[in-house]
């Protein structure tokens, strides 16, 4: 059943719908509506009960029988089309089987016509998603805690960016508020132009170390580092300059990081931006009798949602992060006119984001209802070979060091002679670091293991990269040409190892839209494992460069199909795919 797939795809369309088609099925069978059966309709973990179920359940109420006599009824009246073999009644549970030669041409060739872009959509046509992630207080250099927010909001940017949203990524800097006073005035007692010139972002953190080390004996330096930054709120011009200086050397240093991780934003706005804009939310605050006074401070009483009051003006007159954030959803509605709008930070975060969405409803703005906290746990590191050069704090850069490093080392055992192995060990150290992150969902808690995530084995991103390179091997050796125009013998593709890789690469779509309406990128970070998976079992059960022309064909063309989806899906997760390792 040789057949072009680039003509099949020009001359039928959209290939099958399965889910569909039997939904139609059924629906003719049970005399119910199609959409009914189509919420249904399910796929089987285990291949021994079909590719699709259908489960009678739902049908036990309007036809008065136990849902095992009704999937028994539906299969007597079922006509099932060439596209299935077989339907079977399973208790509560109609199974049906596909022709697995048109099941591996329904799949494939779709993956075959599209290549990289197999998955993508267009549902999110016209819509705009803004994404505010990473966002770090621009006084600190990267650390570990500061890598959850940067690799999720990253992952849930790309993956609703292939659905075909408009994706805006901002990173929200932390440049304003009291810290920037205990660094003016740490800076001006123990450090100087100089200093600042030769030592950089470590010249920062050590006098902003020594200002906490000399607070706690000397609390009238708070008053001190209060000064400063009223003149910096003030404009006065040397703490303004310095602010700025201090500013720059912080985000340079932070651009090597993300130029490594492989994340951009489309906009930096820092809370300085907003320190002129938030009078305004003040002023409606008042003007919609949503104010209160509590001990002299201004807040917006939530008793009545259960949640404590949230502070819009401390007792000085001065702003809080809600004002600020009020100010900011404010200035992004108006500029993104947003379909979401979602702030992905640490869960210890989740009441300051419900009280600030519930005052903007409070306000009358509807479209609070489309602002989201993403929020994730806590991320460290069990004991090892990295010591923090500051205290508790583990630098990202430390971290991506010794990870590419680790990498290095099993390259130059295991294939010394591979050219580039150096970058090919950023790539996979990076890439280890970063899927390990998103394997886990993100509200769980992580201790980050270098001996699991460094693995060539098992579930983990170097495992998955070397499928990948594995893959790019066979189809550099097959020496053919695999793309939408050859001619393929799919009924070559129905072994156990090929069907059960055939559904993994099928199922990928649906767990990159289930991803992004969970905002949970490790449901993609699986599927790429599930695949990567597959297609070992499948290499080593199954010979692909045979002298069997048919069968080497097929096998290459599955080959191609695993390459481009796993080097597609590690993309969308900010990881490289090196062809070679």
């Amino acid at each position: 059943m040789g057949i072009l797939l680039k003509e099949k795809i020009q001359l039928n369309g959209e290939i099958m719908d399965y889910r569909e088609e039997i939904a139609r099925i059924i629906s003719e069978a049970a005399e119910i509506e199609a959409s009914e059966v189509m919420a249904a309709i399910g796929i089987p973990d285990d291949m021994a009960h079909g590719n699709f179920d259908f489960p009678c359940h739902r049908l036990a109420k309007t036809m008065r029988k136990p849902p095992a006599a009704i999937a028994e009824d539906l299969k007597s009246r079922i006509v099932l089309t060439q596209a299935f073999e077989e339907v079977k009644a399973e208790g509560p549970y109609l199974n049906f089987f596909i022709n697995k030669a048109e099941y591996a041409e329904s799949v494939l060739s779709m993956i075959l016509g599209k290549g990289a872009r197999y998955g993508e959509s267009d549902d999110g046509s016209g819509k705009t998603v803004v994404i505010d992630y990473s966002s770090p207080n621009v006084t600190h250099e990267f650390h570990i805690g500061h890598l959850f927010s940067a690799v999720i909001g990253a992952a849930i940017y790309r993956i609703y960016d292939f659905l075909g949203y408009k994706t805006v990524g901002i990173n929200y800097i932390g440049d304003w508020g009291t810290q920037f006073g205990k660094l003016l005035y740490a800076y001006s007692a123990w450090s100087s132009r100089e200093k600042l010139e030769a030592g950089g972002l470590d010249e920062l953190t050590r006098v902003y170390v020594k200002y906490h080390e000399e607070e706690s004996n000397n609390p009238e330096l708070k008053e001190s580092a209060r000064a400063w930054l009223v003149r910096l709120e003030n404009g006065d011009a040397e703490a303004v300059e310095l602010w700025k200086w201090f500013c720059k050397i912080c985000l340079d240093k932070m651009e090597i990081i993300y130029k490594r991780l492989g994340i951009t934003f489309d906009s930096y706005r820092g809370e300085s931006y907003y320190e002129d804009k938030m009078q305004a939310v003040v002023d409606e605050l008042f003007a919609k009798n949503l104010m209160e006074e509590s001990e002299g401070a201004q807040i917006v009483n939530l008793e009545a949602y259960k949640m404590p009051p949230c502070l819009i003006l401390r007792s000085d007159g001065g702003t809080l992060y809600p004002t600020r954030d009020i100010a900011s959803a404010f200035d992004r509605k108006r500029t993104y006119d947003f379909y979401k709008s979602l702030y992905v930070t640490d869960m210890r975060q989740n009441l300051h984001f419900a009280q600030f969405f519930k005052v903007l409803e409070l306000m009358g703005y509807d479209w609070a209802k489309d602002m989201r906290h993403i929020p994730y746990g806590v991320l460290s590191l069990e004991n090892g070979p990295l010591q923090s050069r500051k205290g508790n704090t583990i630098l990202l850069k430390d971290v991506f060091d010794e990870a590419a490093r680790l990498i290095l080392e099993v390259i130059n055992e295991k294939n010394a002679e591979l050219e580039n192995k150096e970058s090919v060990a950023e790539d996979v150290g990076v890439g280890a670091v970063v899927f390990g992150v998103l394997y886990t969902s993100r509200i769980k808690d992580l201790v980050f293991s270098w001996e699991k995530a460094l693995n060539f084995d098992g579930e983990t991103g170097p495992y998955v990269q070397y499928t990948h390179a594995r893959a790019t091997s066979v189809l550099s050796k097959g020496g053919l040409i695999i793309d939408g125009g050859m001619e393929v013998n799919f009924s070559k593709l129905t072994d156990p190892a090929a069907q059960e890789l055939i559904k993994a690469l099928d199922i990928y779509p649906s767990k990159i839209k289930e991803a992004a309406e969970k905002y949970e990128p490790f449901i993609l970070a699986r599927a790429l494992v599930a695949i990567a998976q597959g297609y070992n079992k499948f290499y080593n059960v199954n010979i692909i460069l045979t002298s069997d022309e048919d069968i080497k064909r097929a096998r290459l063309a599955l080959t191609k199909c695993v390459k481009d989806t796993l080097k597609s899906g590690l993309g969308l997760l900010g990881i490289k795919a090196p062809e070679k390792m």
